[in-house]
């Protein structure tokens, strides 16, 4: 062959391997884009989940299906679902309890405030049976002793209960409290019994962090908490 053909050949299938190299190049910077956007949004949402103020009621599944138990964020129950999730507080600071709106239980939905989780919503027996049910609300995750100075007010039809951890000092109730978490964990446990077809309880959960408590000190600053709030039969009459 002659020699010049031969550098033509030559030239072109350089040029064909560049082309190819530079297309896997692209290729593969684009699959790193996209690990990269992923793990971004992955950490994104944990982030915003791990703030101070992640808040899910739930109902068990069994019950809604079964027996027909729902929640809704509205008394008309348009919509009925076995989750519900409040909007998150981003950077919550410290306030006092007596700076609460006085008609914090009179707004469906979320309704937070600058520095304080407000949640209102409905628990309705769709089914046939008058049932009893249990009420439970729990820590799920804290971090830097932030729950040493959070409250929780629980308004059930009106009636309003705060719950706070008991003094540091292991000597009984904050001052501002009505009762004390059951356990470390454990914010209150409730059984309503003779909930009949169509009844309906309203629910309004309230979180703060308490100024006025002494444990509400800068070392919990940057800390996280989320709580949970399930809803489960356990008597059928």
């Amino acid at each position: 062959m002659d020699e010049k053909i031969k550098d033509v050949v030559a030239l072109r299938r350089t040029a064909g391997e560049v082309k190819r190299h530079a297309v896997v190049t692209r290729i593969l910077a684009l699959l790193v884009v996209i690990l990269i956007t992923i793990i971004a949004v992955a950490y994104a949402i944990s982030y915003f989940y791990d703030k101070f103020g992640s808040f899910t009621v739930r109902v068990n599944k069994y019950d809604m299906v079964h027996q027909g138990l729902s929640l809704s964020e509205t008394p008309e129950f348009d919509h009925t679902i076995s989750q519900l999730n409040a909007n998150i507080v981003y950077d919550m600071t410290n306030i006092s309890g007596n700076d609460l709106p006085p008609n914090i239980d009179k707004i469906n939905g979320s309704h937070n405030g600058e520095n304080y989780i407000a949640y209102t919503f409905y628990l309705l027996n769709a089914g046939d049976d008058t049932v009893s049910y249990e009420s439970e609300m729990y820590i799920e995750n804290v971090t830097k002793g932030v729950d040493e100075a959070v409250r929780v007010a629980i308004y059930k039809n009106g009636e309003k209960v705060v719950y706070g951890k008991t003094k540091s000092s292991g000597q009984g109730i904050e001052s501002d409290c009505d009762e004390e978490f059951l356990s470390s964990n454990l914010v209150m446990r409730e059984t309503q019994e003779g909930f009949a077809p169509k009844d309906k309880d309203k629910y309004t959960v309230v979180i703060w962090l308490e100024g006025n408590d002494p444990d509400c000190v800068d070392d919990i600053i940057g800390g996280t908490i989320k709580f949970g709030m399930n809803f489960k039969i356990v008597e059928t009459t």
